[in-house]
């Protein structure tokens, strides 16, 4: 009777003995990889489709599995995140090629590969472009979720760059990028002193008011006639024309008359 409840602990137990001598922690969490933080790929397509063409074998080697991120969800969050598409036509193809992780005793292997491919509206290619990166890990392994976590979150950051190297190399002419509306230009005088000012406001006719000078002084009419100093609501004279300048400069010597 004793020995029946020692087997019924004994296969309680075990469980948690297979846990413990795996070193998992099952209560450990970890944070979805995503990358909207980084700068967007706009490209001068109508569309962009994700292809999976890359299948994980599920069985050791493999133990992509067993990571908390899939390779594969986190190469698709890349191209969710980064990819956009800015154009009226053609079609962009993000297609994962591998997304391995492999473990040979106490070293780990890690290898990503996507490609990019322009095609027009019949699926022929227009252009092409394949980044890869490939990571190692070698030593004694106690809990191997974090260690595979902190692969994939290595290769993703690797990957980001690569990816983003080989677009602006291979697809350089299928980039776009927003615009900004071109500031107001404005006219400056021509004695360089800086932009010319802006029209005043306009008075009660609609027509534009007079400029006040910054020293406070009377207000400027804009057909530059000076302000009437009467107060009779007509312009002043204009000033007059300079004296008669001599023919000759005073050290000028003038040859002698003849008889």
């Amino acid at each position: 009777m004793q020995s029946r409840h020692l087997t019924r602990r004994v296969a309680l137990l075990l469980p948690l003995a297979l846990a413990a001598c795996g070193g998992e922690d099952e209560s450990l969490a970890f944070a979805p990889l995503r990358y909207n933080d980084l700068p967007p790929i706009r490209l001068n397509v109508a569309s962009i489709a994700i292809e999976q063409r890359f299948i994980p074998a599920g069985v050791p080697p493999d133990v992509s599995y067993r990571d908390p991120v899939a390779p594969i969800d986190a190469l698709k969050a890349m191209a969710h995140d980064r990819l956009q598409a800015f154009g009226t036509s053609n079609k962009a193809v993000f297609a994962i090629l591998d997304a391995s992780l492999t473990r040979d005793r106490d070293v780990l292997t890690g290898s990503f590969a996507v490609s990019l491919t322009i095609q027009d509206e019949g699926g022929a290619s227009l252009g092409f472009a394949e980044a890869r990166v490939q990571s190692r890990h070698v030593g004694e392994i106690d809990d191997i979720r974090p260690v595979l976590y902190d692969m994939t979150k290595s290769l993703m950051s690797d990957m980001n760059v690569e990816f983003e190297y080989q677009i602006r190399r291979h697809l350089k002419t299928w980039l776009t990028t927003d615009t900004a509306p071109p500031a107001p230009v404005q006219q400056a005088p021509l004695d360089g002193s800086g932009a010319s000012p802006a029209p005043g406001p306009l008075d009660g006719s609609g027509a534009p008011a007079p400029l006040t000078p910054p020293d406070g002084s009377a207000p400027i009419p804009l057909n530059g006639a000076a302000p009437p100093p009467d107060g009779s609501g007509m312009p002043a004279a204009p000033p007059p024309p300079p004296s008669y300048a001599p023919a000759y400069p005073p050290n000028y010597l003038q040859p002698p008359q003849s008889d």
